[in-house]
Formats: structure tokens, sequence, C-alpha cells
């Protein structure tokens, strides 16, 4: 399999359809910010070290992990370009949910999801570009692209940051409906953002149908490296059993949906970079959900939480 035709194919996804993902993401992290409040950051602030080990774990290990996979396997440059991409994004927005199921500290995950969002206006910019210049072939595409770093920022800051904000503050004034709220949108715009993505793959399915086993493999491996980076280093750190599962999910629950609208936006589509955020957005809910359902019929000792 050459590099040229996967690398050059651009996915078709128009303008008007670009708005939409947009907007579903921001609804997507509006309803995960309804459920979260100030005392979540408090409680970190008394015993933090869970905290640092996840932020650690998910913008540091991950991104590092990825690029040694990336020597490795030497896989498409765009595809490569992708797993930077996946690597360098905050958690995803169903990691709550599946730390539920897993019996992990659903409060922690909160806490991770809202420090990691705020994180992301300035880390993932900054991994990709970071990791991507340090690998030849990817560090070609970055300088095709010439994309602006400032320009990522600021719509990052404005899916993730703004959503995030409004949700808390809509949560302090008014906490009932945030919760009735939060339960119905959550569901209702995951579900609608999932969409999105199966049609993107349909709508370009002769390349995706051409390309799925080799991404396939590349996912699978890539997913599984990424829980078990998080599981280890909360191992080592010395955290609670639940700590660890839950630090493992939001190393390994990754916000593909973020990814894939940066690549629509900043690569024009880039045809190996889309079709490794989109595959991921649908393997990690399957990898997700069966080690939550493994992890669920495990009990755990009792221990304290965060």
């Amino acid at each position: 399999m050459t590099s040229i035709p996967l690398d050059k194919i651009l996915i078709d996804f128009n303008e008007q359809s670009l708005w939409v993902l947009n907007i579903a993401l921001a609804l997507v992290m509006f309803g995960i910010a309804l459920d979260i409040s100030l005392d979540d950051f408090r409680r970190l602030a008394r015993k933090p070290k869970p905290l640092f080990v996840g932020v650690l774990s998910q913008f540091v290990l991950l991104p590092a992990i990825t690029f040694v996979l990336v020597i490795l396997i030497e896989p498409l440059p765009s595809i490569a370009l992708g797993m930077f991409m996946v690597a360098a994004c905050p958690g995803g927005n169903i990691s709550n949910f599946i730390t539920h199921l897993a019996k992990g500290n659903t409060a922690l995950s909160v806490s991770l999801t809202a420090v990691a969002t705020l994180l992301a206006v300035v880390m993932t910019p900054l991994n990709l570009q970071l990791w991507g210049s340090f690998y030849g072939p990817t560090a070609v595409l970055l300088q095709e692209v010439a994309i602006s770093p400032f320009a990522m920022v600021k719509l990052v800051a404005l899916l993730l940051g703004l959503p995030l904000i409004l949700g808390m503050w809509i949560n302090h004034i008014s906490p009932i409906w945030a919760f009735k709220t939060a339960r119905v949108l959550k569901v209702l715009s995951l579900m609608f953002f999932v969409m999105l993505i199966f049609v993107a793959l349909y709508d370009n399915r002769d390349t995706f149908m051409e390309y799925v086993l080799y991404v396939f493999w590349i996912v699978l491996l890539h997913n599984l490296l990424a829980f078990v980076t998080g599981y280890s280093v909360a191992n080592l750190m010395g955290l609670t059993q639940r700590n660890k599962r839950t630090i493992a999910i939001e190393t390994g629950i990754q916000n593909s949906g973020l990814g894939l609208l940066l690549i629509f936006t900043f690569f024009e589509g880039m045809g190996g970079m889309a079709l490794l955020a989109a595959f991921w957005g649908i393997w990690h809910l399957v990898s997700g959900l069966t080690l939550a359902t493994l992890w669920g019929y495990r009990p755990i000792d009792k221990e304290e939480f965060v």
C-alpha cells in the first residue's frame, strides 16, 4: 500500500455539515458541563494527586507513547498525523458514563474532564505541532498545510471552553434544572454526534472500505496502549483501584470528535487523519463499554474516594 492515495484523498464534508458538527460538539460539551460544579475542583484541591496523574497520563504520556508507536509501525503519514491528533485531544465525552459503569471514581472523572477541557485549549494544538514535527513524514504534512496554532487555539476555546464555563455557571445558579437538562442533552447530543460520524463515513464509504482493515488494527493497538498507559501510571503512583480505572478510561476514551472537527477545519478532511479519528470515535465506544462491563462485575475492596 503506497502513501500517495490515502494521504492525498480529502474526505467529503461540506461547510454546512461542518457547522452542524461544530454545534453538536459544543452541545455535547455543554451537557457535560451541566454536571460540573466548583465543588469538584475544591475536592481535588484537597487531594490533587489523582488529578495530576490523570493530566500527566493524558497530555504527556499518551502523546509520547503515540510517537513511539508511530516510529515502530511506520503508518501512512496522514494516519500517523491522525494518531497524533487523537492523542493530543482531551478525554472523550462519554468517559464519565463509562467510569460509572466500571465502578470507578466518577467525581474524579468529571473533574478530569473539566480540567482537561480547559488545558486542551492550549495543549491540543501544542501537542499536535510538537509531536507531529518530531516525525519526518508528518512534519512534511504540517508544513504543507501550514496551520496557525493560534487559530486552532481560538477554535478549541470556542468549542470547549465557552460551553464548559456556560454549563458550570448554569449549574451554579440553577442546579436542579442543570441536572434534569444534562440527563437528556448528553444522550441526545452524543447520539447526534455519532450519527454525523457515520454519515461522514457513509458518504466516503469507498475510501473507508478500501482502508478499513489497515486503519482498524492501528486504532485497536493505539487505543489498547492508551488504556494500558493510564492504568499503569496510576498503578505506579500508588492510586486506589477506583482511581486506576478512572485514569485508564480517561486516557483511553479520547475526544476524537474534536479531532475530527479540527481535521475538517484545518486539514480539509485529509483522508488518513479523518478515517483514523472517525474510526477511533466508533471503536472507543466498543472498547470502553467492554472494559467497563468487565470491571463492573469485579468488586472493589473498601477504598476512599478522592
